[in-house]
């Protein structure tokens, strides 16, 4: 309990001090929680019996507040259950193994296809790129054209494997 010396003493605190603490809430919680946090950073000073004792009560109810918010910061982390939204179309059934490799074998089937009907010189460069992992660096140096030119005829290879693709699904 406060002693009737120091009631005067805290109200004239609380007058002062509440304004300021409450601004400072506010940017750190909301509009909403800010008036009730006050109410406990200034519960937590009465607690705590530092009325009389403390040189500069503002300083130190600045320290009470930003412990409460370190420690609101800490339970919201830990007691926070992690959520996923549900997709239906996500989180659908597999289709079987066998399934999935039958499609593997027709999609590299008309990946072949695609790259032997593909001009020469686009073929070469498409083949050098993805099956022999060469840099489009060390392409225009084997094949005695620009970086450019490499470019190009990458651009044009895998548009023909998209348009491929989308024919066939």
């Amino acid at each position: 309990m406060i002693a009737p010396a120091s009631t005067a003493a805290f109200e004239d605190l609380y007058r002062t001090e509440y304004r300021r603490l409450l601004r400072k809430l506010r940017r750190g919680v909301g509009s909403d929680e800010a008036p009730d946090l006050v109410q406990e950073v200034f519960v937590r000073f009465l607690r705590s019996e530092a009325l009389g004792r403390v040189e500069n009560p503002a300083a130190y109810l600045s320290r009470i507040t930003r412990n409460l918010l370190i420690d609101r910061t800490r339970r919201k982390r830990h007691g926070m259950p992690i959520l996923f939204p549900f997709d239906d179309e996500r989180d659908a059934s597999s289709r079987a193994d066998q399934t999935w490799r039958i499609e593997a074998i027709d999609l590299f089937r008309l990946y072949r296809q695609t790259v032997r009907a593909m001009p020469p010189k686009t073929r070469r460069v498409f083949v050098m790129r993805r099956v022999k992992r060469m840099t489009y660096k060390e392409i225009a140096a084997r094949l005695d054209i620009s970086i450019a030119t490499v470019e190009y005829h990458m651009v044009q290879a895998l548009a023909r494997c998209r348009a491929a693709v989308a024919a066939q699904w």
